[in-house]
């Protein structure tokens, strides 16, 4: 079976979500979460029981000159408390425009759809499609 994966683009209010594997290195946007707290965790939860993927992804964004700001710190945060609750290997990768793309292609939720280009970026930078790598640390560069 060829590793499968949830992406997450995230956002303080709403987080899109979206599946793939490595089979055809695309992605399948899900839908988004609108939840805060508690409610927002048992939602991804169940989304990471339904689809079990070998790992997760994380969109992390930054202004366009590649500097950090605050949504850049929040979803790395995330992306921590992704790994904490699930266990499961986190990437990250840089969204600077996943959600801008995913308007200008007219997608209907423009929040998962810029999860699925998320993971797609992923999976097309994978050295190795039949293995799960194994996410960068927190001091190296990230996947």
């Amino acid at each position: 079976m060829p590793p499968s994966f949830l992406a997450f683009d995230f956002g303080t209010r709403r987080v899109g979500v979206a599946s793939g594997n490595t089979l055809l290195a695309t992605a399948t946007p899900l839908n988004t979460v609108q939840a805060t707290g508690d409610e927002r965790w048992r939602q991804i939860a169940r989304l990471v029981a339904e689809h079990r993927p070998d790992a997760l992804v994380v969109g992390i964004p930054y202004h366009p000159d590649g500097a950090a700001h605050d949504n850049t710190h929040r979803a790395r945060a995330f992306g921590r408390q992704l790994h904490g609750r699930f266990r499961l290997p986190v990437h990250e990768v840089d969204e600077r425009y996943s959600t801008t793309e995913a308007l200008a292609a007219g997608a209907r939720d423009p929040d998962a759809a810029a999860a699925a280009l998320i993971l797609e970026q992923f999976l097309r930078a994978l050295p190795n499609p039949t293995v799960v790598p194994t996410p960068a640390s927190d001091d190296d560069a990230a996947t």
